[in-house]
């Protein structure tokens, strides 16, 4: 696949994730009953919402795979002391 696709589907993901979390907050707005703010400010909000999410996807993953590797060594390191 090449760059430019990529890229575009990358785009395309971060559009649909900034207007899924822009939905979520017309919907909560509207639940609480308060008045729905000015176009600029939900989407700035739903990118800010966004950036953090992935931001915190990521780290959870880097720790889940750093477990994995930590688990797998000391697995290892047990297997070669009872050999």
């Amino acid at each position: 696949m090449s760059k430019e696709i990529k890229d575009e589907l990358k785009r395309l993901a971060k559009e649909t994730e900034v207007k899924l979390a822009e939905s979520i907050l017309r919907w909560r707005y509207k639940k609480e009953g308060k008045k729905l703010p000015d176009k600029d400010y939900l989407e700035h909000k739903s990118r800010t919402i966004t950036d953090r999410a992935n931001m915190i996807l990521a780290q959870r993953g880097k720790n889940i795979f750093n477990e994995f590797k930590k688990a797998y060594h000391e697995g290892k390191k047990t297997t070669e002391s009872d050999d």
